[in-house]
């Protein structure tokens, strides 16, 4: 770790279920065989945006869905929304503007707050035992934020 040439690692993924997979995949990766790492808050998730909004010539861009029906009712009616499914689908200077610009783009610090509760989940999400998995699935599946279905 005395030899790390970089303090800054950002996980960069599309901002659907898929990309939250890829990201819950590096990060067991990083928990599993490289925890150093996060224990020193090297680790970053980088936030694409949702949609795109334009007015007229103004864009905006929204992160969530209630950033999206705020903004639609500030603007009111003839915008053009655009529902960003992944990183691909946005051109070179709009993933820099709003995803890759140090001082405009949204990063999140990953922490291990409960390293106990972390090792836990990981190990029923991702280990090998699909029982486990699959019930700890039907019990919280109520709780998801979203789903891309």
């Amino acid at each position: 770790m005395e030899n790390i040439r970089y303090k800054k690692i950002i996980i960069m993924t599309d901002a659907d279920v898929d990309g939250s997979h890829i990201r819950t995949l590096l990060l067991t990766f990083f928990y599993r065989y490289l925890k150093k790492i996060l224990d020193l808050g090297y680790v970053y998730i980088a936030q694409p945006p949702l949609y795109k909004i334009s007015k007229g010539k103004e864009e905006y861009y929204c992160y969530s869905d209630a950033e999206l029906e705020a903004k639609m009712k500030e603007l009111g009616d003839k915008v053009n929304l655009q529902r960003y499914k992944g990183l691909g689908e946005m051109n070179p200077e709009q993933l820099w503007e709003t995803t890759m610009n140090p001082e405009k783009r949204i990063l999140k610090k990953v922490l291990v707050n409960n390293a106990e509760r972390a090792e836990r989940l990981f190990t029923i999400l991702m280990g090998i035992d699909v029982q486990q998995r699959r019930k700890f699935l039907e019990e919280h599946s109520g709780e998801a934020a979203f789903l891309d279905i």
